[in-house]
């Protein structure tokens, strides 16, 4: 395992659901972290975002670690849910709903 794999595999189980993405939470850098930045936070949960703008390393190695070319990529409890269009996709089905309340995360049930 290389020191980027360990670095990734630290950031994803550090909290329940992890985003790396472009920019912050509070300031994304791009359209599409920047979506499901607000689809987070609509939904009221609490998520890690990694900014790969800030770390070369991390942002290649993520790419290669769940095989997905594109960023932003979501993680909830560890396991790879996808990009922006899946996460879109998901929350408005209410897939996304479903899975985070599976997996023990709390939403906001007001807006699901």
């Amino acid at each position: 395992m290389t020191d980027v794999t360990s670095r990734i595999e630290t950031e994803i189980k550090s909290q329940d659901v992890v985003v790396f993405m472009k920019g912050t939470p509070q300031f994304p850098m791009c359209g599409f972290s920047g979506q499901v930045a607000q689809i987070l936070n609509y939904l009221g949960v609490p998520f890690k975002g990694v900014n790969v703008l800030e770390d070369m390393e991390i942002r290649e190695g993520i790419k290669a670690f769940s095989q997905w070319p594109t960023i932003p990529q979501v993680y909830v409890k560890g396991e790879f849910v996808g990009g922006c269009d899946i996460t879109r996709e998901m929350f408005q089905s209410g897939e996304l709903q479903q899975m985070l309340t599976e997996k023990g995360i709390a939403t906001n049930t007001a807006a699901a």
